[in-house]
């Protein structure tokens, strides 16, 4: 795995940290202790499922599923975040 560098250099994990690990898991099966790992994995999923249907439907309309899911994803992240220091 890549280290974090924002911990290395300032002894503080990212908002990012454990999204690697979490992915790991879900490749292994583990589904479970990847939302544990990583509570956003599955909006962050299901955004960028939303984004490549986007992409690859022109004539569907999915932005305003991928603004909700973004939304959703931002959310979560600095939820988990602001939960890492309580």
């Amino acid at each position: 795995m890549l280290p974090c560098i924002n911990k290395q250099i300032l002894g503080v994990e990212c908002p990012g940290c454990g999204m690697q690990r979490a992915v790991a898991l879900l490749f292994e099966g583990d589904f479970t202790a990847a939302f544990y790992m990583y509570p956003a994995i599955y909006p962050l999923i299901l955004f960028f499922i939303s984004l490549l249907a986007d992409h690859l439907w022109k004539k569907k309309n999915f932005s305003g599923t991928s603004s909700v899911l973004a939304a959703i994803s931002v959310v979560v992240i600095l939820g988990n975040y602001i939960m890492k220091f309580i």
